[in-house]
This record gives structure tokens, sequence and C-alpha cells, in this order.
């Protein structure tokens, strides 16, 4: 082996969902929003001058800053946003978990937290949910150098309680606790009315999935005004300028439409709700969904088959080869035309095959 090689780093990366572009599919399975952004949104792009991409976009983001401090009531010193949620939790990692001690997060959670563990060597222990896919907050009682929680959770769909997110935080005084809400606004219970509570709270969110917006990465987190002066100073030590100036422009008309918002989050809810009531007609089970997500499992059929079932049917959804829930399809909610057809594919598949 070449010396140089010896230097390289080696690190198993993060596997996105698959991204294909076939004309008629149905693509279900990295939890997109199935509805075009707000009309501002739409407005905004049309009337984009291009000449301003030859000037740098504003370093400190202030524009979408200061919207969504508007928005949440908030100080803008409470806000910090990057290029999606996965880049402000880098940034979170490299910020505020420095101790020798061990964060904390769920054995069956998002799949880029170990990711980043390893990457930034921090060290790190996976705590094992119940039987029912539920967290135990004794469990988080152990020493440790921070805490990491999704919730609702993915892929599993379940929203913990308040209560028992507050008991954690609670218990947990010296150490950072970081509850990513990428899902929170499906039906999930937000702790941001806990950051006045709790200073070593910090709360993440993101526009691409209830802002229908994943395609131009716009993340962020809000805390109290030394997390985020720690998180902007790793930040200005490698790129100035995340945000891009689209980014920055369009994000903030996303903010002002909040009947929109709701509007296309109730729509969503809507279909997620008799979808479930026809899943389980066909035998499926599944957590009570507080994101726009079902995690399903069907009591004849393995979940590999009709994973790959649906993939020939161009119909994508997302199945996990791991322990513990490898008999499980994440499947997102799009819109009613398209989850009709779904639910007829698996009707027709399960009866054809004997399974119902």
């Amino acid at each position: 082996m070449e010396t140089w090689k010896k230097n390289l780093r080696e690190i198993e990366p993060y596997t996105p969902g698959d991204q294909p572009n076939k004309a008629g599919m149905i693509k279900i399975n990295t939890n997109e929003n199935p509805y075009p952004p707000a009309p501002g949104v739409l407005k905004a792009i049309k009337e984009f001058e291009p000449d301003k991409l030859r000037l740098y976009p504003n370093p400190e983001s202030l524009p979408i800053v200061e919207a969504l401090a508007d928005f949440y009531g908030r100080k803008k010193e409470e806000v910090f946003v990057g290029v999606g949620s996965d880049d402000v939790l880098a940034i979170a990692y490299m910020a505020l978990f420095n101790s020798d001690k061990p964060i904390l997060f769920p054995d069956i959670t998002y799949s880029f937290y170990d990711v980043w563990a390893k990457l930034f060597r921090v060290p790190y222990r996976q705590i094992p949910l119940d039987e029912n896919f539920r967290i135990k907050k004794e469990d988080y009682y152990a020493e440790n150098g921070g805490i990491l929680l999704a919730n609702p959770n993915a892929p599993t769909s379940i929203s913990e309680s308040l209560e028992n997110i507050e008991d954690i935080i609670k218990n947990n005084r010296d150490s950072i606790v970081i509850i990513d809400e990428a899902y929170v606004d499906f039906g999930g219970n937000s702790v941001l009315p806990l950051i006045d509570r709790y200073d070593n709270l910090l709360v993440v969110q993101t526009f691409s999935k209830a802002r229908s917006m994943a395609g131009m990465r716009v993340g962020y987190a809000i805390g109290n005004p030394v997390l985020i002066r720690a998180m902007n100073d790793v930040k200005y030590s490698f790129n100035s300028y995340t945000m891009n100036l689209p980014a920055l422009t369009f994000a903030v008309e996303a903010v002002r439409d909040k009947t929109y918002f709701e509007d296309t989050i109730q729509k969503i809810i809507r279909t997620r709700s008799w979808v479930m009531d026809d899943l389980k007609k066909l035998g499926f089970s599944f957590p009570d969904s507080k994101a726009n997500f079902l995690f399903v499992t069907h009591k004849c059929c393995p979940a590999k088959e009709l994973y790959e079932a649906m993939k020939r049917e161009n119909i994508f959804v997302r199945y996990f080869n791991k322990e513990r829930i490898n008999n499980y399809l994440r499947v997102s909610i799009g819109t009613d035309e398209e989850m009709k057809k779904v639910v007829v594919f698996l009707e027709e598949y399960l009866k054809e095959n004997n399974y119902i």
C-alpha cells in the first residue's frame, strides 16, 4: 500500500433513499411533501433577478433568521440557520458535543446520527427502544456527553409526550439535549415552549417536510443565544456563506404564508388518516403516526418481498435491512390520488399471493 493511502479517512457514509426518475412513478420513499411550496415561493422564483447571483449572500442569513424569529416569537440571537437540518445537526455535533463521555440516542432512529458521531469522533451509545419502539426515559438518566432525540422519531413515526421529553431534559441539566423535530408539524409535540426554562435545550427543524422545500436545503435550530453563538462560530470557521441567495429569498416567503403551511399539513394528515384505515383492513399494523409517513408491517407478507413487488410497479417505498426493523416498510404520505393507487396495488398483490 502506498504511504499516502494509510492517511485516508475511511468511514461508512449515510445512505439516503433512492431518487428514481421514472415516468408515472409513485415516489413515497423519502418523506418529501407531495404538494408544491407556498404560492409566495413560486412567485419569488419567477421574479428572482439572476444578476443578483454575482453577489455574496448575507453571511448571517439574516433574512430567514429574522423571519423565523418573528414566526416563533423569538429573538434573532436564538435562531441558527443551515443548509438543511442535516447541516444544522452536523454543526451542532462539532460545536456542542465535545465531552469525553458518550452522547446518547436510540438504536432505531435517523441513521445519520451514528455516522456523524464517527465522522467527528464523538463517543456515542445507542439506547434500545422498547418492544413497542418507545423511548424509556429512565435509560437517559445515565451519565453522558449529550442527548439527541428525534421526536417524532424516524423511521417509527412515534411522537413521545412533552412530559417524557421534559423529564429527560430535566434530568440532564449538565448535558446539551437536542430534539430533532423534522416531522413535528404533522402531529407531534414540540418542545419549543421549553426553551425559556432549559438553557441546555436545542430544537432543530427543517423546511424539507411541512414546507415542501427539500430541494432548497434549509434547516434551522432554536435555542438560547450561547448555544447559537457557539454554532455560528463553528459555521463561520469553515464557510462564511453557507446559505445561498435563492434559498434565503425563497425560504422567507415560505415562512410568511402561514395559512398555506397549515392547510398543506392538514391535507397530509387527512390522507394519512384514511390510508391508515385502509391498510388496517388489508392486514397491516403500524404505530400511531405523528409524521408524514407510516411505518408498516404485514401479518403475513414479508416486507422485503412487498418492497420489491412495489418497486417493480414503480412504487418506491423505503426498506431498512436492519435488525429489529427488517420486516417493516416506511411509506411516505403522497397525494390522495397516489395513495389510492398504492392501496389498490397492495390489495391486488396480497390477494393474488394468498396473503389475505
